[in-house]
């Protein structure tokens, strides 16, 4: 698709001549009022032209406020927005108003970049102005940020600062580690994870509703705000009016839906704000829309996933453009030099409203999921001035400003570029990075988003051409695909897609996990055990493997066989491990070790609905119905759509003896989630028997149509027998 390519770059006078936020902020950006000198475009560790002399020696820095003046700060940071994604970023095809105010009330950076392209990492980026080979988060799964990392959450707590997060999507709920410092973290934790492939986010509206609310409720001159907004993301989905108009882009027609989500917080933070205010606003990653051939991002790392929208914005300031190459490391330096605080030499970054350091910088980036998730290629590299280096088995070089698509890869022509930018990369990014451990439940959401994860089963230390992510990128395509076939349907043919990947590609966990899944779907619990257990005497064996294995055996009436295969793994800890043992052992007949089981891991995950989902369970099965209602009522407070949760409060709401509750237990169990054949199956039999024949008689025939016949053949007569007059 036709798309504006690159946010706009300015005039050089303009860029480097504008006292553009002189009158900015006295407090904040006075450092900007003393650098109209001129502002080259370096920042200071390595990659763009270098530094004017005059600029770099001009004296002492500009002086900074004191840390004592007032000064709110806002973060903003959009999912998947693409540098070129935004009426200022270039694009004439998107109305993004709010977006564009901010650009008008500050600097733009038309030179920026992420330095990884998922989101979790990114974000840990951006709020701990450190590298990912510094604090060691390097993707979505399996990587928690250590309490020990300063995040500028935590340095702004220690000097007094209200501090509140609203995130809209599970990739950085509080469990991952960025809740460090905030009074308040507002996220997805306890919400619960949805069925396979659907989407854990929620609305820019709600995030931006509940960020206001807690906004305008601490006191002015010292908040720290941080709002994360999603609808970038893929699948595409804007809402109305914005699936109309932009029915030909969805994507553009996300960025407009996020850019209306965001207005009121920005008419709040620029229109006579009781105090001033800094917004950075910027993006996580962008998104490839097909370039080189990826749907999505994560793969790659070309500047279409790469380049991101970076703006520092104040009420009452000029805006001016500036092309220095920046990076998401600069954003902490830049909001502490704005209060007043000394540099801190543990980050890489510099301050984006000051001068440059001299020298060339060198902006460090990675993508490490295909590594993580199959076993592919690790990729590295670095960018330059104008040159940017990939490393990868099949070297790549491109010239940004003769080749800004990066079509043209210069590496076979020029080996001492690419040998003087290779030793440019950290030494530590070629360390291997190591995951702490994956549980089913991350594996869910991220399928969900996209990034069709699953850890590899094996590690390996060197890599060759067969590799190389751009040899395996249609091994990609038909894994996000298989993912989009199942939403759609039929699942018979998500199972033959399944199934000859899995042909091609036997030890890759991701087809494997997949394929297992949508056999459970399918109701094919026999191939799904045939294929789990040869996948684990080929060595791909997981603990997300087992316990999906061990899930099917329990579908098979095997529950002792799912318990020896679960019990080895329980002294991990691991929630998803507890969770399927725990209903094994219910299964086998032991409550008392199913409840052992299940009680750990609910202590240390206390509001995982999932886990109070099976604790219900088991007190259905103890004849402890008050209890199990109870645990039932908390989980669908929690995760309303989740499989089984209303199925399970109205069978304890039926044992207590109030029909018309179970009744509307399970109505809401089936339409949150219409493949709940048990749900269906209560509320249509309960129906009949309770003289609501009118009612039930569809629910009865659409249970007998489309409930798995092997799993439910003894239900499905009994529901043919009630049609029949019979019951």
């Amino acid at each position: 698709m036709a798309r504006a390519r690159g946010a706009r770059t300015g005039e050089a006078g303009a860029t480097r001549g504008t006292r553009a936020l002189a009158t900015l902020l006295a407090c904040a950006l006075l450092a900007l009022a003393a650098c109209g000198r001129g502002t080259p475009d370096v920042d200071g560790r390595g990659a763009g032209p270098a530094a004017t002399p005059g600029a770099a020696s001009a004296g002492a820095r500009p002086r900074r406020p004191p840390s004592s003046r007032s000064l709110d700060v806002v973060l903003v940071t959009v999912g998947t927005l693409r540098a070129d994604a935004t009426g200022f970023g270039g694009s004439t095809r998107v109305k993004t108003p709010a977006f564009d105010r901010l650009a008008a009330s500050g600097v733009v950076f038309t030179n920026a970049r992420a330095h990884d392209v998922v989101t979790l990492p990114a974000h840990c980026n951006i709020l701990t102005g450190l590298l990912p080979t510094q604090h060691g988060v390097r993707d979505d799964a399996g990587f928690r940020l250590s309490g020990s990392v300063p995040t500028l959450a935590t340095r702004l707590k220690q000097r007094g600062y209200a501090t509140g997060a609203f995130v809209a999507a599970s990739p950085l709920d509080r469990r991952f580690g960025l809740a460090h410092g905030f009074d308040v973290y507002d996220d997805l934790s306890g919400r619960g994870s949805d069925p396979p492939f659907v989407v854990p986010r929620r609305p820019g509206t709600e995030v931006v509703s509940a960020a206001l609310a807690w906004w305008n409720g601490q006191p002015a001159g010292k908040r720290f705000l941080w709002v994360h907004l999603f609808e970038p993301h893929a699948p595409y989905a804007p809402p109305p009016p914005f699936d109309a108009e932009y029915r030909d882009d969805p994507y553009l027609g996300a960025v407009a839906a996020a850019d209306a989500a965001l207005a009121p917080l920005v008419s709040a933070v620029l229109d006579s704000p009781p105090a001033p205010a800094l917004v950075v606003f910027t993006s996580d990653h962008g998104e490839s829309l097909g370039e080189h051939g990826e749907r999505t991002h994560g793969l790659f790392a070309y500047d279409a996933t790469l380049k991101v929208p970076l703006v520092v914005a104040a009420a009452g300031a000029t805006s001016r453009v500036d092309d220095r190459l920046a990076g998401h490391v600069d954003i902490v330096p830049t909001v502490l030099a704005a209060i007043g605080l000394r540099p801190d030499p543990t980050l890489p970054g510099s301050p984006l409203l000051e001068p440059p350091p001299p020298g060339d910088r060198a902006h460090y980036f990675e993508a490490l999921s295909a590594r993580l998730d199959r076993g592919w290629a690790p990729l590295t590299g670095v960018v330059r001035g104008t040159l940017k280096f990939v490393s990868l088995p099949v070297p790549e070089l491109y010239d940004l400003a003769a080749d800004p698509h990066e079509k043209a890869n210069l590496a076979p022509a020029r080996e001492a570029d690419v040998r003087d930018l290779a030793r440019l990369i950290p030494p530590e990014a070629a360390r291997p990075a190591r995951r702490v451990g994956v549980t089913p439940g991350e594996i869910a959401r991220l399928k969900a988003l996209g990034y069709v994860a699953s850890p590899v089963a094996s590690e390996k230390e060197s890599f060759t051409e067969a590799d190389d992510p751009k040899r395996l990128v249609e091994v990609d395509r038909q894994l996000q695909e298989l993912v989009e076939l199942y939403a759609r349907g039929p699942l018979a043919r998500a199972v033959r897609e399944a199934e000859g990947l899995v042909r091609r590609h036997p030890t890759m966990t991701a087809a494997v996990g997949d394929l297992a899944f949508l056999y459970q779907r399918a109701d094919r619990l026999h191939d799904a055990d045939r294929l789990l257990s040869a996948a684990a005497k080929r060595g791909v064996d997981t603990h997300a493997l087992r316990v999906r294995h061990a899930r099917v055996l329990v579908g098979m009436g095997r529950a002792r066989d799912a318990v020896a295969l679960l019990e080895p793994l329980a002294s991990g800890g691991d929630p998803d491990v507890l969770s399927a043992l725990g209903d094994a052992r219910a299964d086998a007949g032991d409550l008392a070790g199913a409840e052992s089981a299940l009680g750990q891991a609910l202590a240390a995950s206390p509001d995982d609905p999932r886990l109070l989902r099976d604790m219900g369970s088991l007190s259905l099965r103890a004849a402890r119905y008050a209890e199990a209602r109870d645990r039932f009522r908390r989980a669908v407070a929690l995760s309303p759509g989740m499989p089984g949760i209303w199925n399970g409060l109205g069978s304890a709401e039926l044992k207590l003896g109030d029909v018309g509750a179970a009744l509307d237990a399970w109505a809401r169990g089936v339409k949150a989630d219409p493949r709940d054949y048990d749900a269906l199956f209560n509320l249509a039999t309960t129906s009949a028997r309770n003289g609501r024949m009118a009612d039930a008689a569809p629910l009865l025939r659409r249970f007998v149509s489309e409930a798995p016949p092997r799993r439910y053949h003894r239900e499905i007569a009994e529901a043919r027998s009630l049609l029949a007059g019979k019951g």
